[in-house]
């Protein structure tokens, strides 16, 4: 065994084989696989191993279409066989939100060069002539659905990997990861050690168990899970052509043909965890007792959907552990406190995704970033309060029992909350809050008038769309409180900080006390990898905030620009608290808080002073989200409830009172201010979004170099926000939420990234991004809304204070 690697791959499953695979194509051929047991063994070789192209997320279903498409390429390649299927997929919808789903889905396929259609009940007999269709409202039709081989894919995978140099040890277990004062790691094993700049942790259902060999701790956990097979059925049998599999996810089952019977297989309600302690070191190919009781209500609505199989005995059962993340998407990057780890665990449609992931690993690794946004399966998403056991669990239980469950817009799920909560958390909840998950945190969406009230959940609008165009009249015209404590925040100090902080973001820092800039950070290829607000507080101190979800994200960019002796870069969010306090009225219900004078004149737009409100000490900002005249009030979290007490006291002289998130984000969406994870994201660079004025090139800061290349490139992209036809939306009783198709003349052209309806202005809105030169401000375009094309038109300029003047006023 070599002693010296590129990277190490821990595991030999179907991920780590496609990530060992796809790093030999990008070039790296000095690489290892360490394998415990046999390739396959753990959750690979059981898998009903079904493949599919689309999802709700527009990347996923890129990668999932990618990894389809890449399997007879495979097998072409290596000679081995991936066993693959292909006879399409049958995608029913029962209930009207489930057709809503699919019709989206239909156009996004449209727009990504995807095969996913509407067909008729006739044409969908035809194809599967088993099938009972009715009650069902809408039937897509995928021909790239299918099913492989899993033993199959994992081998080629391994075999077109060592065609290109790649070495892979079985029956070789890893006994310890240690890394090494230069960054690099020794993994060892009985047959001997080997040291590398990557480990790259694919261990599958010991994913737990390898990560804490390097001191990682993951939030995963496994379950059972069942699916069988039946006895050869004659009218199968009888066929000459193979069944296209039928995916009823109202019915809560998966079925397709297996040999000459059938595959049903279920996520029930009643299900069981399995190794909450440990996985077993000597699990294998290994199997839990058969317990079809347990899905049997399932069964039962595929039978009735599939009579054939209700007269079929049963063949063989498989009761096999999976490996949950607490929200079922996969936890994949580099661990950022520990450099050259790279974590890949929690995937459950393995065979659907196992060649995109291999090859967003890859990229990641040997380039230092991926093509797409994949924040939605980035570890950096979770930090160390989801390793709660009682969270993971609770969380688990959810996602695995509604698996086969529509993720509405805006859905927010309760499994495992309140799990992180601010001290005025109690108050906001006694006032009617509706609370969202915001990196653990508990946080106001929406004020209801009966405490108690939970979101209704759907495409079109819901029990909140109401309430929140209270909240934002209510700020519009008066003043409104919003709980801004979700922000991330940084603090800045030492003698080298402004040195520091201008070697990391792409704007100049202030550099006069008091003063405030807005400065994107840039990602390795360029793109936007976050933007934050920094002030300078003090000659040698400045104030940091950013998006609140991506500061762990946001940790391996800081810790890419070593500080000088002598200058700190802390986090303060857990120990920073604050409010933003607008409206036009938000001056005046402020004045009479704190001595400090507000006026413009002393107080002028994106400055800062260090006031005392109410007796709190506090670090005013003066900036708003919303677009609105107002203030950013931070104080320690010991003194939120008081200063959150104050503020709403004082709001009522003026008719002020709290304002949830999703009023925000409307406000936000009126003004076409972009938002981080949406608008802002690695895959759109600084010209294309409007940020390239705040990107100061005669300067040296992170990734100049890929900016500057960037930049010379005409933009790909335009960043726009539309307006959708009232009749329209009114007919649909539905607005843009994001991820909807942009079309012009029927062709499209783009996609929308956040959505809203604008209640000050009385527009429903959209911001996305439409290719460059296809459209432009007047334009007529189409939203593709619930999958429907929506008329709508491209705007000059934002509705709601195109000039800035009320900001500033």
């Amino acid at each position: 065994m070599k002693t010296h690697a590129q990277a190490v791959v821990i595991g030999g499953g179907v991920i780590g084989c496609s990530i060992l695979y796809h790093l030999t194509k990008q070039g790296w051929s000095d690489v290892v696989l360490l394998e415990r047991d046999e390739l396959t063994s753990g959750s690979t070789w059981h898998a009903a191993a079904n493949i599919h192209g689309l999802h709700d997320s527009a990347n996923i279903s890129r990668l999932q279409h990618y990894t389809m498409t890449l399997y007879k390429q495979l097998e072409e390649e290596t000679g081995q066989s991936c066993g693959v299927f292909q006879p399409g997929s049958l995608y029913l919808a029962q209930t009207e939100a489930r057709e809503h789903q699919l019709r989206l889905q239909a156009a996004k396929a449209q727009l990504y060069g995807m095969n996913f259609a509407e067909i008729s009940r006739e044409e969908a007999e035809e194809k599967h002539p088993l099938v009972n269709f009715d009650g069902v409202r809408c039937i897509m039709w995928e021909p790239d659905g299918g099913n492989v081989d899993p033993s199959g894919v994992t081998n080629a995978y391994a075999m077109g990997a060592r065609q290109r140099g790649a070495d892979i040890h079985r029956f070789t277990p890893v006994t310890a990861t240690v890394q090494q004062p230069d960054g690099t790691w020794i993994v060892e094993t009985p047959k001997g050690q080997i040291r590398t700049p990557w480990v790259i942790n694919a261990a599958g259902l010991w994913g737990r168990e390898v990560a804490r060999l390097a001191g990682v701790e993951v939030p995963l956990q496994p379950t059972e899970h069942q699916y069988f097979v039946t006895e050869t059925i004659a009218e199968i049998a009888a066929m000459d052509r193979r069944l296209p599999s039928v995916a009823d996810r109202d019915g809560e089952y998966y079925l397709r043909q297996e040999g000459k019977g059938l595959l049903i297989g279920a996520y029930e309600r009643d299900m069981r965890f399995w190794a909450e302690d440990g996985t077993p070191l000597d699990f294998a190919h290994d199997l839990f007792p058969d317990d079809l009781e347990r899905i049997m209500d399932n069964v039962m609505r595929a039978m009735d959907r599939v009579p054939v199989a209700a007269e079929a005995g049963i063949k063989r059962v498989i009761n096999g552990p999976m490996i949950w993340s607490p929200d079922s998407n996969v936890i994949l990057g580099p661990v950022p406190e520990k450099k050259g780890y790279f974590m890949c665990g929690g995937i459950i449609p393995g065979f659907s995704q196992s060649a995109g992931m291999g090859l967003m690993v890859a990229q990641w690794i040997t380039t230092g970033e991926m093509q797409y946004d994949m924040f939605a399966w980035d570890i950096a998403r979770f930090d160390e309060w989801a390793n709660d056991r009682d969270f993971v669990k609770a969380k688990v239980e959810d996602v695995y029992a509604h698996r086969f469950a529509i993720h509405y817009p805006n859905e927010e799920r309760a499994a495992g909350r309140p799990l992180r909560t601010r001290p005025a958390y109690e108050m906001q909840k006694r006032m009617g809050a509706v609370f969202g998950l915001n990196y653990g945190w508990e946080h106001p969406q929406w004020f209801a008038d009966t405490p108690g009230t939970q979101d209704t959940n759907g495409f079109t609008r819901q029990n909140w769309w109401a309430p929140v165009g209270a909240e934002c009249r209510m700020l519009r015209e008066r003043a409104g409180i919003i709980d801004i404590s979700n922000f991330a925040k940084y603090r800045c100090k030492g003698p080298g900080a402004e040195d520091w902080l201008n070697a990391v973001f792409a704007n100049r820092m202030p550099k006069s006390v008091g003063r405030s800039c807005l400065t994107p950070l840039i990602s390795v290829r360029g793109g936007i990898a976050g933007d934050a607000t920094v002030t300078r507080v003090a000659e040698d101190e400045f104030w940091v905030v950013s998006s609140g979800m991506a500061e762990r994200y946001h940790k391996r960019f800081f810790d890419l620009v070593p500080r000088p002796e002598g200058t700190t870069f802390d986090s303060m969010t857990e120990a920073v608290c604050g409010f933003n306090v607008a409206g036009p009225k938000s001056r005046d219900m402020l004045q009479g808080l704190t001595d400090a004078s507000l006026a413009t004149v002393d107080f002028p737009f994106m400055r800062s002073q260090r006031i005392t409100v109410a007796g709190v000490d506090c670090l005013a900002l003066r900036v708003s989200f919303t677009g609105d005249l107002g203030w950013e009030l931070h104080c320690a979290t010991e003194d939120q409830a008081r200063l959150y007490a104050a503020l709403l006291q004082a709001g009522q002289a003026v008719g002020a009172g709290p304002v949830g998130a999703r009023a925000l984000m409307s406000m936000r969406v009126e003004k076409g201010y972009g938002s981080w994870s949406r608008e802002y994201s690695p895959e759109y660079f600084p010209h294309e979004v409007g940020l390239a004025a705040l990107c100061k090139m005669d300067k040296d800061f992170l990734h100049k170099g890929a900016l500057e290349q960037a930049l010379h490139q005409p933009p790909r992209e335009d960043l726009v926000l539309i307006a959708v036809d009232a009749d329209d939306v009114t007919a649909s009783n539905a607005d843009a939420t994001g991820g909807e198709p942009v079309c012009k003349d029927g062709v499209p052209v783009g996609r929308v990234t956040s959505g809203a309806y604008g209640y000050s202005v009385g527009q429903s809105l959209a911001l996305g991004y439409v290719k460059h030169g296809t459209a432009a401000p007047g334009d007529a375009v189409e939203v593709m809304i619930l999958g429907r094309p929506h008329r709508a038109r491209i705007l000059h300029e934002p509705p709601f204070d195109p000039k800035g003047e009320k900001l500033r006023s």
